[in-house]
């Protein structure tokens, strides 16, 4: 069950793995401390990794009963996606989302951190190490940008005029016919661009700042199912749409 104790030690879990692993290798990697998955524009840093591990340490053993699963174990594991999916409960983490921007020694990247029941996201935290806040969902109870001595509940943006609407869509993630597609609409739009970061577009939006997102063709659980609970609890909407 997710008690608001577990959410609390979930929370506290992500902050420690930042102060731990994260920030102390913000713009201080070497270059050993850098790898590649699938090509050059996909890392993998020694921040993920350590963070990974020290988030998975904390949470499991006090929350026995759910499977933890982070984006770099899933890398190494592709039989671990099947184990988040069957779940009873499942805490799927992203520690650094936004890595390309993070080992560039760009402040753009975060820590995502989404719970499941059985296949559905119930909470939410899209979490910036850099100024130690997070936006948070909890399912039917809205959405909040929360820090350690504020919060306030969030609205997402309400603009209609596709001229006055801007977002976000990686471009680069697409097949090159759907690219020349999806760019010739870009002028009914007031701003088109991407944060390379899941976890800050999804921010964006939740906060009303942005109108929109759109993912990737492939898109993963780690990336998105905590924005998409965020973006609807702050009164949006998601979509899945066939290619």
């Amino acid at each position: 069950m997710l008690t608001e104790a577990r959410r609390s030690l979930l929370l506290e879990a992500v902050r420690e793995a930042s102060r731990k692993a994260i920030l102390p290798r913000f713009r201080n990697l070497a270059e050993g401390d850098i790898g590649q998955k699938s090509g050059p524009a996909d890392l993998v840093t020694l921040a993920d990794t350590e963070a990974e591990v020290l988030i998975t340490e904390m949470v499991a053993p006090a929350w026995p009963e759910a499977v933890v699963l982070g984006e770099e174990g899933v890398a190494a594991d592709p039989a671990a996606r099947q184990r988040m999916a069957e779940a009873e409960w499942a805490v799927i983490v992203d520690p650094v989302d936004g890595t390309w921007n993070f080992a560039k020694g760009l402040a753009t990247f975060g820590v995502i951190l989404a719970v499941c029941h059985k296949g559905q996201p119930v909470f939410a935290a899209l979490y910036d190490p850099v100024m130690d806040d997070w936006v948070e969902a909890s399912a039917g109870q809205g959405a909040v940008l929360r820090g350690p001595s504020f919060s306030r509940p969030l609205r997402v943006s309400q603009e209609t005029e596709r001229r006055r609407m801007n977002g976000y869509i990686p471009v680069g993630l697409f097949p090159m016919e759907t690219r020349r597609r999806l760019v010739q609409d870009f002028p009914d739009f007031g701003r088109v661009t991407s944060l390379r970061c899941s976890c800050h577009e999804y921010r964006m939006v939740a906060q009303g700042h942005s109108d929109f997102v759109l993912s990737g063709p492939t898109p993963h659980p780690w990336d998105h199912a905590t924005g998409a609970l965020a973006v609807t609890e702050a009164g949006g909407g998601c979509t899945v749409c066939g290619r």
